[in-house]
């Protein structure tokens, strides 16, 4: 080794960020390796290096004692005054034992040292890099496919989008580029990996906060997000501010906002609504586009019941109940929606005292064998108000 090597460390910690000793301190305890097995020693050794000149000696240590038990690692203590007359008991005794042909086995062990060090110092960078990214969202680049896992590029780093991550029917070509939650980092034996998904509902919450300066300024507050990905999502907003609107913030002139979002997605139908405090406020918005004409609500059971005209019911419902799931997810309420007719029939119109409602609800089953007289009717025309429905959606949308 010489000065030319320790130059090339120094370029090697502004590139890669690896301190220059750590480099240093990590050779010399190769070297101590590398010189008992190249030369069958067992003595204590200590190697170093010059951190100007390069040069390398190696040199033997032994402990100073009054009798000696182990020659390979102790010494008398007249011996080692005989080099130097202000050896103690208990000094450590050095001496120089650099073979001469150490030097290309040196720059083998330091080659192979350096490397290692290299590649932990860039697997620690990912990961701490990415750690601070994890519930934030990134561009990235999609590389290749691998079975069902789309690999993709976070700068200089690769990123795994796993199947359950992914949005279905959403084609990934390489080249692709998209905007990834990021979920977690793992470390592996291989390094760090970066794990992101395309459907969590985290995704929607920061495009919007990316798209809407009320959100990123906390005028306008998200309170919930549901999604299913690819299909449909509803977003709850809110806004302590009077004089702001939430839903009209998020939606932006002439749609502009919501339809960035709903572009990224892939064209996935975003509802925003607005939150409530009032529980029967809040679940009564949560199943827009639909009208509701009542909402009675059991707050011990976090229990609604709704009840909504004969031509909004399968609205409220949605496809293959897809709505009002979404809408019981939105809000964490138990949601039970009835037409006007099947509530008018049930006397579900009458005044009734708040204990008269809890007895409603503990009736509910009575109520359910009365109802199922209705599902095939209402079943069949769900199925033909499907298309209508789809076409009522984009009217209330728009």
């Amino acid at each position: 080794m010489n000065a030319e090597f320790i130059e090339a460390l120094r370029i090697l910690e502004k590139e890669k960020g690896i301190d220059v000793e750590i480099l240093l301190e990590a050779i010399e305890a190769a070297l101590i390796s590398a010189y008992k097995k190249n030369f069958g020693s067992s003595q204590n050794v200590r190697v170093e290096i010059d951190r100007h000149s390069g040069d390398i000696h190696v040199y033997y240590r032994k402990e100073v004692v009054e009798h000696i038990e182990d020659e390979r690692t102790e010494i008398s203590l007249e011996e080692a005054q005989k080099h130097d007359p202000e050896f103690e008991l208990g000094d450590v005794f050095e001496s120089e034992v650099t073979p001469k042909s150490f030097g290309r086995i040196a720059a083998q062990t330091a080659k192979h040292v350096v490397v290692q060090r290299i590649r932990e110092a860039e697997r620690n960078m990912v990961y701490d890099q990415y750690m601070t990214k994890v519930d934030e969202v990134i561009n990235a680049t999609v590389l290749r496919q691998e079975n069902k896992n789309i690999y993709v590029e976070l700068g200089k780093s690769e990123a795994l989008l796993a199947p359950s991550e992914q949005i279905p029917n959403e084609k990934y070509y390489q080249g692709y580029r998209m905007k990834v939650y990021v979920l977690e980092v793992k470390k592996t034996t291989k390094g760090p990996q970066v794990m992101v998904s395309r459907s969590h509902p985290g995704l929607l919450k920061r495009l919007f906060e990316w798209e809407v300066p009320e959100i990123h300024d906390g005028t306008v507050e998200i309170k919930s997000v549901v999604r299913e990905p690819g299909m449909r999502s509803k977003i709850a907003v809110y806004s302590k501010n009077e004089n702001v609107d939430p839903v009209g913030a998020c939606v932006g002139a002439k749609g502009m906002r919501v339809q960035n979002v709903v572009n990224e997605l892939g064209g996935e139908k975003i509802e925003i609504i607005h939150w409530d405090e009032d529980p029967a406020n809040y679940v009564s918005n949560a199943l827009s586009p639909a009208k509701v004409i009542s909402v009675r609500v059991n707050e011990g059971e976090k229990f609604a019941q709704i009840i909504v005209p004969d031509f909004q019911l399968s609205l409220a419902i949605g496809k293959e109940g897809q709505n009002v799931r979404l809408a019981a997810r939105l809000t964490g309420w138990k949601i039970d929606i009835k037409s006007q007719s099947q509530a008018e029939l049930l006397h579900l119109f009458d005044d009734e005292t708040e204990e008269d409602a809890e007895d409603a609800f503990e009736n509910e089953a009575e109520i359910e064998e009365i109802y199922e007289e209705f599902e095939p009717e209402s079943a069949k025309e769900a199925d033909e108000e499907e298309s209508l429905t789809d076409r009522e959606e984009d009217v209330v949308e728009e």
